[in-house]
This record gives structure tokens, C-alpha cells and sequence, in this order.
């Protein structure tokens, strides 16, 4: 029986431009690409320049996955170890740091606070796997585009204070897998877009998949545009949209790849494959199994799993599901129980960052893919 996808189909051609301008959908069932189609367009106010398979756009945060795949990669090598301390590949991250409320990103003027701890963290004593599971007792977030240049955005990063005691909370935070990007160059004697391509995307052979570093030409014309930016002052096109990122000269370990939908769809795959060629079985069951939880946030090393949350774009797959979700729009999912890899990538933070309808766009694409799966079984 063949896989109707036809309502799939339907959502996204009725979803662009009005929720997001422009969007890839990438769909792997049992090792098979199934669908890839793009929609939209890159000028939506003139309906001009239709978004092709070709379009790239801006992952946003599913960047930690392909920078989690890298470092795992150099554990296999015996170069470092999950509970190795991060002062001894990062030196400077070291001492005893006090507990504060840290900026709230979303809203300007705000501050954060994790629970009513006060107090010191030794920063000695945070590891890897903490930095992987988001328990480190790091911000969420910090200002580092506020620092004059990417030297000292890199340094706030390193010197940050802490929210909360190591171990005690899950805080999803960029902060942590910034500086799990500085361990991959570490480690590696690489600049990181240098050690993500060699480690995961040349062997891949995922073409369509890169950082773009400021400063370098590119075809912007090849590139979905993201928001107006308030601190640019101008529309992001082919540069990356998160501000930290961008101060930190468009490659980091929490954001700054440009990829399709097709190329996320195909580093998807490989989780389904345990791992073959990248990684081991045992690395795969570790980071897509649960290592740390809160309510109903569960995280593997890297990765988001599965939520009970209906609201959740993971909630219309089934449990052992694992994935990842990205600020501009952007999602990869799989899900093993179905051998399903779903990639949906959509510029729909171009319209800025309030009354934002991703997440229910999100769920609305899962809850039809999965219909048409398992009626075609």
C-alpha cells in the first residue's frame, strides 16, 4: 500500500507564506527517502523566487546535534571521556562561581532565576556529560553579541556565573554546548566548522550543509532570510539570525549550520542505523536514551526526547523518539518504533519572535505523517 501524503502536503502549501515564509519537508521511512518538497517562497511580500529542495536554511539549535555527533566522535577516538572535567580541555573554565539570575533572552530588562539557590559552583568541577545532558547549572543564556568582538564573547562564555547548583536542575542551555564547541577545537587543533565537516559532514557527504562564517560571499539567493534583526538593523539573509552566534563570527557549537531538509533528513538516518558510519551502537544508545529529566522535558547526550506533552512537536511519534528543535522554525525527529526520520525545516522566525504558530505547525505535520505511515501499514 503506498504512503498518502497528500494532507502533508496540503498543511505546508496552506502554511506558507502566512506562518512561515518558506519551508522544506524531508521524510526517510525504513532507509527510503519518501518525500522531499520545498514551498513558499524567499520574497514572500512579492511571492517571487520560490523556495527550491536546494534552499538552505538556517538550523538555529539543531546544530547542537551535528556538534553533540562531533565530540562523541572524539570520545570514540580516546581523546576525551564523557565525565572528564571541562577545565582540562578548557582552562580558563575553572573556579568557584557564584549562583545568580541570568538576562532572559526573550525579554529585555528581565532576569531569570533557577529555583532559590544561592551560593558558589566550582566550575572544576562540571563535565562533559553535564554540558550534554543541559545539568551543568549554566544559564540558559547570556548577552554574549553585547561584547565587542568574538574574543570577548568567547571569554564571557567561559567566565559565565551559574543559575543553579551542578546537577540539580535541567536548564537547556546554549552557554553549555558553546563551550562544548570550544572543546571540539581543543581537541581537535580545528577551527569547528573545520571539525564538523571532517567529522560528520564529508563523511555523510552532506554537500548542502555548512557553517557560513561572517564575512565570507555567499549566494544569498540560495538562502532562506530569517527575522529583522533590532540589533543588525537589518533583515538576516545567508548570515546566521542568533545574535550570539553571530558575534561569535557565525560558528558555534549552539547554532550558526545552514543545511536542507534533505541533508538533515540523511544525519537523521544514520541514529536509525546505529550509527553506521559514524558512530557505535553503544554511543547511539547513549545519547538517544534517557540521562536526565524534569517534568516533561527528558534529554539523552544531546538530544530532546520524546515528550508526553501534547502540545510538543515530538508528542504524535511514538516514545522512543528523539530529535531536536531550532528558534528559526527548524526540527529533525526520528522515530525508531516507525524506522521514520521526519526533517521540517521553515524560516517562520521571519516574522518575528511574538504570536509565533511553529510549534502548532509542528504537530500538526507530525500527527498527518504519522497518519499516513501507519495507514499505509
Amino acid at each position: 500500500m503506498s504512503t498518502n501524503l497528500i494532507p502533508v502536503d496540503t498543511i505546508l502549501r496552506q502554511a506558507t507564506p502566512q506562518i512561515c515564509p518558506a519551508a522544506q519537508l524531508a521524510i526517510c521511512h525504513c532507509g527510503e527517502l519518501l518525500w522531499s518538497r520545498a514551498y513558499g517562497w524567499l520574497d514572500p511580500e512579492t511571492r517571487a523566487r520560490p523556495a527550491q529542495q536546494q534552499t538552505r536554511f538556517d538550523l538555529a539549535s539543531v546544530t547542537k546535534l551535528f556538534v553533540a555527533t562531533t565530540f562523541m566522535r572524539l570520545v570514540e577516538a580516546g581523546l576525551v571521556t564523557l565525565e572528564q572535567p571541562v577545565v582540562t580541555v578548557l582552562p580558563a573554565f575553572t573556579g568557584l562561581r557564584p549562583i545568580q539570575p541570568y538576562e532572559n533572552p526573550l525579554q529585555s530588562g528581565d532576569f531569570v532565576r533557577i529555583g532559590d539557590a544561592t551560593g558558589t559552583v566550582d566550575a572544576g568541577q562540571v563535565t562533559f556529560r553535564h554540558l550534554l545532558t543541559h545539568t551543568a547549572g549554566l544559564p540558559a543564556w547570556r548577552p554574549l553579541f553585547r561584547q565587542a568582538d568574538a574574543l570577548a564573547a568567547r571569554r564571557m562564555a567561559v567566565e559565565t556565573f551559574f543559575a543553579y547548583p551542578l546537577g540539580e536542575a535541567l536548564v537547556y542551555s546554549d552557554i553549555g554546548l558553546i563551550l562544548l564547541g570550544m572543546a571540539v577545537e581543543q581537541l581537535t587543533g580545528q577551527h569547528l566548522a573545520d571539525a564538523v565537516s571532517s567529522q560528520v559532514l564529508a563523511p555523510l557527504a552532506l554537500t548542502d550543509t555548512s557553517y557560513l562564517p561572517l564575512g565570507a560571499t555567499y549566494d544569498s539567493v540560495t538562502v532562506a532570510p530569517t527575522e529583522f534583526c533590532q540589533w543588525r538593523q537589518r533583515r538576516v539573509v545567508a548570515e546566521v539570525h542568533d545574535e550570539n552566534a553571530a558575534r561569535l563570527g557565525g560558528v558555534s557549537g549552539h547554532a550558526g549550520l545552514f543545511a536542507t531538509a534533505t541533508d538533515v533528513a540523511r544525519f537523521g538516518q544514520i541514529f536509525l542505523e546505529q550509527g553506521n558510519p559514524l558512530l557505535q551502537p553503544a554511543t547511539v544508545r547513549a545519547m538517544t536514551q534517557l540521562q536526565a529529566h524534569a517534568g516533561n522535558t527528558r534529554r539523552g547526550l544531546g538530544f530532546l526526547l520524546w515528550s508526553p506533552d501534547p502540545e510538543a512537536s515530538s508528542n504524535p511519534f511514538s516514545a522512543q523518539t528523539f530529535g531536536h528543535t531550532g528558534f528559526t522554525g527548524t526540527s529533525l525527529w526520528i522515530d525508531p518504533a516507525r524506522a521514520l526520520v521526519v526533517a521540517l525545516l521553515t524560516n517562520e522566525v521571519y516574522h518575528g519572535r511574538s504570536n509565533r504558530g511553529i510549534a502548532p505547525l509542528r504537530v500538526a505535520v507530525h500527527q498527518a505523517i504519522v497518519l499516513a505511515i501507519d495507514a499505509s501499514h
